[in-house]
């Protein structure tokens, strides 16, 4: 699969989806997935915009219920994050589960385990940057709940690769695996991966009944474990030249919205900080994506630093950016996010409790009713 950056590629894509195929066959690799999520996670679109274009199309919001739920799982993630900051990178529940390292099978980084549709996900990962949300949950239960690693390593080995990484999503969706943001650890066994990934494979340590799973000991494959060293390779630093007449408008690797401000005057910095990537670093592929997305902004300066060190920050009239927890110490007004439904705010203790109070707030029965409740 390959991912456009321009961004009419981007919003043909958003044209070209069937959100009834969606909701019948999303959970197979081979599904009618809409592969918008890198998209979604750079900022460049939203899912509220998502759902206006469906809408705009004739669909009804019956026959998008199951895309808009999907969609939300990632604003639920990103309210989870605005309630507990950055407690979401430790456990949020405790979870006795057996955990015996905190580093990552060696099987898991050489795409080695051999169940095949699982080497075959990890490589195709390495190659694209991406993988099918299924197949997430299937390393994700091998590495922590089969292979008795802590969650932690893992989940930085597979953001770090992402297009799509989104930290957020990323920790959250780990723990809901292993049992730390769940009532429970999700397991998966070798006849649900082939039914999910198109193969007929058997004869592997997954290939046992579910009641098996959970007292397993840890399969020889997996017992090689290994530290990883992730690094982020940024641009060249070349401090931006800043007009201190006109206001800046500064943009993120979670911010590449090519329409926002577009109709004002003004300096546009995209700031890739050090002092985030060393904590939460990327692959080149990821920065390499980020800069070409960022191409769709019109004179756009790039600038690896930090944000105290823009010249002529205190003297602009104005600086804009969009409240996120990454940009909190952002000087300026922080306008806020193109949420899908913006008046529902809080933690919440699970996804489906979140879900419900989103219905009540925001659902309707059709186009009309919805685009009155998210105005």
């Amino acid at each position: 699969m390959n991912f456009p950056t321009i961004y009419k590629d981007i919003i043909d894509r958003i044209e070209s989806v069937n959100p009834l195929a969606y909701a019948k066959t999303r959970n197979h690799v081979d599904g009618a997935v809409t592969y918008l999520s890198p998209y979604i996670s750079r900022g460049v679109i939203s899912a509220k915009q998502i759902l206006e274009i469906l809408f705009d199309k004739g669909y009804i919001t019956g026959q998008v219920e199951k895309i808009m739920q999907e969609l939300a799982w990632r604003e639920y993630f990103q309210r989870v994050w605005q309630y507990m900051e950055d407690d979401i990178f430790d456990d949020i529940r405790l979870c006795y589960n057996g955990i015996q390292h905190r580093n990552i099978p060696t099987a898991i980084v050489d795409a080695n385990t051999g169940i095949h549709s699982i080497d075959e996900a990890i490589r195709n990962l390495y190659a694209t940057g991406y993988m099918h949300n299924h197949l997430r949950m299937y390393v994700a239960s091998i590495t922590c709940n089969i292979g008795k690693s802590n969650w932690h390593l893992p989940s930085q080995w597979l953001y770090y690769h992402l297009l799509d990484g989104d930290l957020a999503s990323n920790a959250c969706s780990w723990q809901w695996v292993t049992g730390n943001f769940s009532s429970r650890q999700y397991f998966c066994n070798q006849e649900n991966i082939n039914a999910y990934t198109n193969s007929t494979q058997n004869q592997t340590f997954l290939d046992k009944s579910y009641d098996e799973l959970p007292g397993m000991k840890v399969p020889e494959i997996l017992k090689n474990n290994l530290p990883l060293t992730l690094q982020t390779i940024l641009p060249q630093k070349v401090k931006p030249m800043v007009d201190t007449s006109l206001p800046l408008v500064m943009y993120t690797s979670y911010n590449l919205d090519p329409l926002w401000k577009q109709d004002i005057k003004a300096n546009r910095i995209l700031l890739l900080e050090l002092s985030h990537f060393e904590q939460y670093p990327v692959s080149e592929k990821v920065i390499n994506f980020i800069l070409d997305l960022a191409k769709n902004i019109d004179g756009l300066q790039i600038y690896s630093g930090e944000v105290k060190e823009i010249p002529g920050l205190s003297n602009v009239p104005a600086i804009y950016s969009k409240e996120h927890p990454l940009t909190k110490h952002f000087p300026g007004i922080k306008e806020e996010r193109d949420w899908m439904f913006p008046e529902t705010k809080g933690l919440y203790n699970s996804f489906f409790s979140y879900w419900k109070k989103c219905q009540k707030n925001n659902y309707s029965a059709d186009k009309k009713i919805y685009a009155l409740a998210v105005a």
